[in-house]
Order: structure tokens, then C-alpha cells, then sequence
């Protein structure tokens, strides 16, 4: 046992000795670790402090010296005086590879001294802008190179803007001429790099009203420079926000990144660069100011646009330098560091800066060209272009800059506003002048009609003074505002067109206009713009010329573009159209919107450019009227006298054989000889049409009334206005004479009014000098002819045409009834209830319904196939209209016409001009 112990005490030993072996050792190394980490600590806050201290004056700096007494400091001196040495010798030519960078990168205004620009007129326009400009010069001692003591190296410091970086600038108390100087020098060396109006400034200062770089006072009266409320941040936010967005969606389409890509690839830029400088005060923003801020200056440097901030704290998005003020003549700046302390340039001579301004604003107006006129918005030559893809037209200037009106699947439609007197008429004459020169009729139809009282676009038809017409005009209405039939006409008629466009195309597989003519080069696919001015009149009743109109427009409005059918929609107003209320799909489509002065609700509700928006001028915009759409155009003078005309009569030389355009005058009553209806009637003697006045139709058409061998084929003309009455059965008279062989009809005129006995008997030489057969008779005759037209009813193999005058006034005597024998107004039932099988038509005027329902006895109705009234109330028609309600209240030279065999319900028709005016 003793032994086995003593082995036991032994293994415990060598096990204690090998763990204190290995603590030892492991402490040991622990105690080296940490002295490693220290030395490495004091040798990174050695490395720190020289650093901090700068290595030019580390050798002499007292807390520097310290580490000096340290032996295992000495490496560390030892490097870094070797990296000093490496330094310096690489930096021996800086200074001057500096002078010659700036040099490179901010030639001419840019970067040279102020005596050679200033004052001077820039050329840069498309090409890449400077990368650098100036701001002042450093100095340091040129002994750490090599130099002799006390020499000093000097060289340029300059700093990015516009498409490189933003600019921030923080000042000191007192320092504010400082910066204004800096800012204005900064502003100067740009306006003069390029040429006039290739550069827009904005002013915002959150201090001041006005008097923000007063020096550029004359540029204030240009687009040059714009001073912006200092209340409003919020504005000059969504502006740049805006020119962004549209900007950035125009390089995107074009393929491009950024305006400076597109530029490369194109030579050409399209947009002004844009410097907006902000002068804030030390303090935050409102959150949503910062916020939007940030947003803006993410996406500002592709879009050619650079903000220079003072006194504004906020990190923002996107490449940003640094300027930091140390007193009114210091800074340093991020390009630099902060070991390098900048001389900032002295201020330009202020009355220098005056004058050029002065003289750069006089380039800016002098490079409009002053007031340009209506032949500045026409081409050099006609008809070149084409509207496969979209149609664009200038309508006026900016600042010499044309602006255009763009028509295609991007904008559709188009909405424009304007009170009384603002221009509204003279820009649609310019537009359409526009879009005429530069597009043949085979590229563009136009369909235009006015509802107010007034001729706008009469001119553009044949008249009696000008023959000549807009060739590219295929309707042109005039004076509708009581005509609202004529609207919904329009409107029906662009509706069937898109459903027959839509049907070619399926037949091709395409989708829209460009696609099917390319697929169809031999079709005759214009794009067609339908201009309807003051086009509230549509929805002026609840009606169901309202209900059907409001239908037909939402569905043009949403696919009339992809078949070249666009709108082009004017008013005065159209705050009051409550047809649209709660149905907004006609105005989203109306991406296009063009607000003349003063016009309320036609651009977007926070868009208020259209209030301070001058006279002659309009506010053009694309973008659905939202604020970063806005174009300011000049509208030159379109309508004045000889002005349209002249262009017209040039195009209707050259376009002549494309035929004229239908003209409807709602102020005028159509003549019948006139009609292309009459015109085209030919021999049809088994169903001819008695003509009864002018269809309220995009095309020429009439209403008429077919006299075939069935029963209830009569007409009756109602009411007690004379002229119309006559007009309405002179009309139906000689259309039907035109269609029947000379001596194979009969025409039978019976008058029971005196006063329409001229008419009369000028409408019986009419038809017998035809040649037709004509038999008159007048009061007291009438009982005696209608007997005798019954007697021949069971016989009667000639057709025969009974016009009855006033029958009304004939009834005492028709009503007379000797014992034992039929009375003349049983004869005259007889003759309207058996007549037309047998080819015996009784067209009559009656000058009440009541006399009308007297003369036909119960159960008569359906003996009157069709009837004309003129001046009586709807409510009184529902016995001849198949009981339907009838909504209708008279209108001068308007009449309401159906015919139950081929209407569902009464139309609007209009009379033909009076015969006697006619014969005169």
C-alpha cells in the first residue's frame, strides 16, 4: 500500500508542475499581447496626432515630442518621416499639375480671370459643359519641395456644378457679401459659358422678397433667372421635381439615362441646364421641405439640374462638394481637404456684373426675335410631314423657341380653356394653321364645329366672298347652340368610323392607326382631329341627347386614340358641366391641356400658371395639367384680317381636288335645290320619297317619307306656322316630281287657307311646266275634289299626290252631310284609309293635333304614317307616336319628324327655306 501511494503523490506532482508550466507560459504570452496592443495603441494615436497636426509641423509640435523619449516610438517617426519625404516628392509639381487640371476642366469663363469673359457673350450650347469652376487659389510652402525658404506655391481650386455635383456652402456671422459674391461669380462664369437662354436660374432665399443677387436684376425680366417666394419653397420643389419626371421620362423613351447620355449619342441636348440656389438661414427645414428636397437632388444631376445651398443643413442625395467660410476672405471645401485653406476670388465689379447681365438679358429677347407672327408657325414647305405615329404643330413661342402642340397615343385628347376674350379662338386658328401646312388631306381630316353664336370657323368653308376652303376641313358647323342634335351627329358619326377603322385592323391583326398603315399602305387612314368649341352645349339639358353624348364621348375619349380619332374640346368654362360629374373618364384622357389667361379648372387644381398667365399667351401642357408641364407660348396673331385666308387660299390651290367640306349654318335654312338629297333623287315611280327637310347628319342627307303602295303611307304636317308648313309640302312636292315619269302622276293641290294661295299656285306652274298633271281647287271646292277623289279609289290606276292646304279650315264644310249621303270628311277618311294601296297619297297640313284627331274619327291614327310638327308641344304628339312620351318644345326653323315605319322615335329635322323666298 505504501508503495502505491508514493506512486499516486508522484503522477499528482508532474501534473501540478506541467499546469503551473502552462499557466506561466500562458501569462506569459497574455503579458506580451498586451504590451503589443499597447504599443499598437500608442503608435495609431501617434500615426493620429501626426496626422491631426499635419506632417509639415509635426517635427515641432510639443505633444509630438513626447513620443520622442519612447524607443519603440522611433519606427514610427522614422515612417512617417519617410512617407512626409515620399509625399513631398510626389508633390514637388503639384501646384502646377493643379493649375493645368483646372485649366483643362474649366476653360474659358469657367476658370479664367474675370477681365476676359466678363461682360461677353457665351456660344456653348449642346456640347459638354465645363467639369470645374472657379472659386479662388491656395498657397503652401514651397520649402517642402525643395524650394528656398519663405517661397511660396500657389494654385487654382475650383469645384463641380451643373450635370457633376451639387454645391453646399456654409457662411460665418457677418460673411453674407461674401457669399453673395461667390454665388454670383459662380452664376456669372456659367451664364457666360453658354449661349443666351441655354441656362435658367432660380432664386430662392428664405429672408428676402426680392433683391436676391440684385446684380442680375435686367436677367429677372427673362426666363433667365426667376426669383421664387420665399413662402412658397414648396413650388420651386415641385417645379424641379416636375422638370425631373418629364425629363427623365423623355431621355427613358429616347433609350438614354440621362440628358448628358442622350446628348452624346444625339449632339443634341433639348432642355436648359437649370442652377437652383437655396439661401437658407443655420436652421432645418420642415421635414416635407427636406424630404422633397432630397428626393430632388437624387435625381437633379441627370437632368441637367444642380442646386447650390447656403446655409441649408441636410445631407443630400447624389454627389454633393463642400464650401465652408472661415472669415469674409477664407473657406475650405471638400475638393481641397480641411488641411488647405482657400483665398476665395474678390467680388466681381458689381457694376460689371450689371452690365452684363444687362447686355446678356438684350442677347436673350434679341435671340426671340422679337413678336413672332402667325407665318412663323408655318413650315418652309407644305405637306411634308406625316401622321402615321402622331401630329405635331407649334401654336407659338418661348422665348423664340417654338412650342408645340403634340397629338398622338400619348396626349389624345385635347382640353382647352379659356374665358371670353382671351384668345381661345385665335389659338384654335393657329393650331389649325399649323397642323394644315405641314400635313396633306390624305394625312389629316378635320372635323369642326362651333355651338356658340358665332361664324369662328365659317371661313373655313365656300362663301359667297371666297370660294376658297380649307382643304383638310371634311365638316365645318357653324351657329349650333340650339342644334345640340348636331353634336350627338358628330359624335355618332366618330363612333362608327372607330368601330370601322377597329374592324380593318382586326382584319390586318394590328391595334392601332400606324400599325394598320403600314399593314394597308393603300387605305385611306387620315388621323382625324375633331375640334368641338364651347362643347358644354352638349350637356346643357338632362336630356337624352345629354345621356347618349356623354356615352359616345367616354368611349371615343378611351379608344379613339389607338384608331386616330382624337378631340379637341374647348370652352369657356366648364366648371358647370354636370353631365361629367362623378364621370371623369373624358377629361383623364385629356392629357393635352391648354389654359388661355385667367381659365379656371382646366389645368390641375394646384396649377394656378394660367392666373398670372399674360394676355395673348396660353399655358400649354402635356402632362395632364400637373404644374411640371407647363409651357408659357406666345400666340401670335392667327385670325386677324387676311391672316388664316391668305394660307387657306395657298392650301386650297394645292389641295383643291380633295372636294370641299359640308358646311351646316344653324342660323340659315337649307334650300332645297341646294341639298345633295334633291340633287341625287332619280326616277322611282313604284316608292317614291316625298323630301319633308334638312337631316341634322354629319353628311347631307334629308328626311323624307316613302309613299309606297301601304296602308297609313300619308303625311301630316302639324302646327300653325304658315311658312314652315308651305316649306315642308313644296319640298315634298318637287322632290316627288323629280322621281316620277312627266304625265304618269297626278298631283292634286287643294287650298282651304287664301293666304297660301300664291304658294300654291307658284307650286302647280312648278310641277306643270314639268310636265305633270295638276289639279287645284281652293275653299269650297275641297268637299267636291275629295268626293271625287273617293269615287275613283276603287278604279285608280294613276298615282296620285293629294296636297291638302289648311285642312283644318275645311272642315265646316267637309263635315256638311246631305240625308242619305256620305259628307266630304267621310270621303276624306275613306281616301286616307284606302288611298295609299291604290297609289292615292294625302299629304296635309292641319294647324292643331285636336283638328287632326277631329278629322280622322276614333281608331284614325294609324292612317297618318308619318307627320312633320312644327310649333307644337311634345306631349301632344304621344297619340301618333305609338304612345311613347315626347319630349319636344318648338325652336325657330326646327320641326320634329317621324315616320313609324322606319323610326323607333322622332327626329329633329329642318325645314328647307321658305318657297316664296326661294322663287324671289
Amino acid at each position: 500500500m505504501g508503495r502505491k501511494a508514493a506512486q499516486q503523490r508522484t503522477r499528482v506532482t508532474n501534473a501540478l508542475d506541467a499546469l503551473r508550466q502552462q499557466i506561466g507560459l500562458t501569462l506569459g504570452a497574455a503579458r506580451n499581447a498586451h504590451q503589443a496592443a499597447e504599443d499598437e495603441l500608442l503608435r495609431l494615436r501617434l500615426e493620429q496626432l501626426v496626422v491631426s497636426v499635419g506632417l509639415e509641423r509635426a517635427a515641432d509640435d510639443s505633444r509630438v515630442a513626447e513620443y520622442r523619449a519612447d524607443p519603440g516610438m522611433q519606427a514610427v517617426l522614422a515612417w512617417l518621416d519617410s512617407v512626409r519625404s515620399r509625399f513631398y516628392a510626389d508633390w514637388a509639381d503639384g501646384p502646377q499639375r493643379l493649375r493645368q487640371l483646372v485649366a483643362s476642366a474649366a476653360p474659358g469663363p469657367a476658370g479664367r480671370p474675370a477681365g476676359e469673359w466678363l461682360g461677353r457673350l457665351g456660344a456653348l450650347d449642346a456640347g459638354d459643359p465645363p467639369e470645374l469652376w472657379r472659386i479662388g487659389s491656395a498657397t503652401v510652402d514651397g520649402t517642402s519641395v525643395g524650394k528656398p525658404a519663405g517661397t511660396t506655391l500657389t494654385f487654382d481650386v475650383a469645384v463641380p456644378l451643373l450635370e457633376e455635383s451639387h454645391l453646399s456652402i456654409t457662411s460665418v456671422p457677418r460673411s453674407r457679401p461674401t457669399v453673395d459674391a461667390l454665388v454670383e461669380a459662380l452664376l456669372m462664369r456659367v451664364l457666360s459659358t453658354f449661349a443666351p437662354g441655354a441656362v435658367k436660374v432660380h432664386l430662392w432665399d428664405v429672408g428676402q422678397l426680392t433683391a436676391v443677387l440684385p446684380n442680375f436684376y435686367a436677367l429677372s425680366r427673362t426666363s433667365a433667372v426667376t426669383v421664387h417666394d420665399p413662402t412658397r419653397l414648396v413650388d420651386l420643389l415641385d417645379e424641379l421635381a416636375g422638370h425631373i419626371r418629364r425629363i427623365h421620362s423623355h431621355t427613358l423613351q429616347s433609350g438614354h439615362p440621362s440628358l448628358r447620355a442622350m446628348r452624346a449619342a444625339t449632339g443634341k441636348r433639348g432642355e436648359p441646364w437649370r442652377v437652383a440656389v437655396l439661401y437658407g438661414n443655420g436652421e432645418d427645414l420642415a421635414p416635407e421641405h427636406l424630404r422633397d428636397l432630397r428626393r430632388v437632388a437624387s435625381g437633379a444631376l441627370a437632368a441637367g439640374i444642380s442646386l447650390i445651398l447656403v446655409d441649408v443643413p441636410t445631407v443630400l442625395g447624389g454627389s454633393v462638394e463642400t464650401i465652408s467660410l472661415l472669415d469674409d476672405r477664407r473657406a475650405v471645401t471638400s475638393m481641397t481637404g480641411s488641411e488647405v485653406v482657400v483665398d476665395l476670388d474678390p467680388p466681381l465689379p458689381a457694376g460689371q456684373v450689371a452690365g452684363a447681365a444687362a447686355r446678356l438679358a438684350e442677347a436673350i429677347v434679341t435671340r426671340q426675335g422679337g413678336p413672332r407672327s402667325f407665318h412663323d408657325l408655318l413650315p418652309t414647305e407644305f405637306g411634308r410631314e406625316h401622321s402615321a405615329r402622331e401630329l405635331r404643330a407649334p401654336v407659338g413661342f418661348h422665348e423664340g423657341e417654338p412650342v408645340e402642340i403634340v397629338i398622338g397615343d400619348a396626349t389624345p385628347h385635347a382640353l382647352i380653356g379659356g374665358p371670353s376674350g382671351s384668345g381661345k379662338t385665335n389659338l384654335l386658328y393657329a393650331l389649325l394653321g399649323s397642323l394644315a401646312a405641314r400635313y396633306t388631306p390624305d394625312e389629316l381630316a378635320l372635323y369642326l364645329l362651333d355651338f356658340k353664336e358665332g361664324v369662328s370657323f365659317a371661313g373655313l368653308a365656300p362663301g359667297k366672298k371666297d370660294e376658297s376652303w380649307l382643304p383638310h376641313a371634311r365638316l365645318v358647323g357653324v351657329n349650333v347652340n340650339t342644334d345640340r342634335e348636331f353634336g350627338l351627329a358628330l359624335l355618332r358619326f366618330l363612333s362608327d368610323e372607330m368601330r370601322r377603322r377597329s374592324a380593318v385592323a382586326k382584319e390586318f391583326e394590328v391595334t392601332n392607326i400606324a400599325e394598320l398603315r403600314e399593314q394597308d399602305p393603300h387605305g385611306h387612314w387620315p388621323r382625324i382631329v375633331a375640334v368641338i368649341d364651347e362643347f358644354q352645349y352638349l350637356f346643357a339639358e338632362r336630356d337624352s341627347v345629354t345621356a347618349m353624348a356623354t356615352a359616345l364621348l367616354e368611349d371615343l375619349a378611351r379608344r379613339g386614340r389607338s384608331q386616330g380619332i382624337h378631340l379637341v374640346l374647348a370652352s369657356q368654362d366648364i366648371a358647370g358641366i354636370e353631365a361629367f360629374w362623378g364621370k371623369p373618364a373624358v377629361f383623364e384622357q385629356c392629357t393635352l391641356r391648354v389654359a388661355m389667361p385667367k381659365a379656371r379648372r382646366v389645368l390641375a387644381e394646384a396649377n394656378q400658371a394660367a392666373v398670372a398667365a399674360p394676355r395673348w399667351h396660353a399655358v400649354v401642357n402635356h402632362e395632364s395639367g400637373v404644374a411640371h408641364g407647363n409651357q408659357l407660348a406666345h400666340i401670335p396673331d392667327a385670325s386677324g384680317r387676311d391672316t388664316f385666308p391668305s394660307l387657306q387660299r395657298e392650301l386650297w390651290q394645292r389641295y383643291a381636288n380633295h372636294g370641299h367640306p359640308r358646311l351646316f349654318d344653324g342660323a340659315v335654312a337649307p334650300r332645297l335645290d341646294r341639298s345633295t338629297a334633291f340633287a341625287s333623287l332619280g326616277p322611282e315611280p313604284d316608292r317614291p320619297r316625298a323630301l319633308v327637310g334638312q337631316a341634322i347628319e354629319v353628311a347631307d342627307n334629308a328626311h323624307s317619307v316613302e309613299l309606297s303602295a301601304a296602308p297609313g303611307r300619308n303625311l301630316a304636317v302639324l302646327g300653325t306656322n304658315r311658312p314652315e308648313a308651305l316649306s315642308v309640302l313644296d319640298a315634298a312636292a318637287r322632290s316627288l316630281a323629280l322621281q316620277c315619269e312627266a304625265g304618269a302622276v297626278e298631283f292634286v293641290l287643294g287650298c282651304a287657307v287664301e293666304s297660301c294661295l300664291p304658294e300654291v299656285r307658284a307650286l302647280s306652274e312648278r310641277l306643270a311646266t314639268a310636265g305633270h298633271k295638276v289639279t287645284t281647287a281652293t275653299g269650297d271646292e275641297i268637299p267636291a275634289l275629295v268626293a271625287d277623289l273617293a269615287d275613283r279609289l276603287p278604279g285608280s290606276t294613276t298615282a296620285t299626290f293629294v296636297l291638302l292646304y289648311g285642312v283644318d279650315a275645311a272642315l265646316p264644310a267637309l263635315e256638311k252631310k246631305e240625308p242619305a249621303r256620305a259628307s266630304g270628311l267621310d270621303h276624306l277618311r275613306a281616301v286616307l284609309k284606302q288611298g295609299p294601296v291604290r297609289g292615292l297619297h294625302v299629304l296635309g297640313w292641319w294647324r292643331g293635333v285636336a283638328r287632326l284627331k277631329d278629322t280622322l274619327g276614333f281608331g284614325g291614327t294609324e292612317d297618318i304614317g308619318a307627320w312633320v310638327a312644327l310649333d307644337v308641344q311634345g306631349n301632344e304628339l304621344a297619340p301618333f307616336c305609338a304612345g311613347q312620351v315626347v319630349h319636344w318644345s318648338p325652336r325657330p326653323g326646327r320641326a320634329l319628324f317621324f315616320d313609324r315605319s322606319t323610326h323607333a322615335s322622332p327626329e329633329v329635322t329642318i325645314p328647307f327655306h321658305p318657297p316664296e323666298a326661294a322663287d324671289a
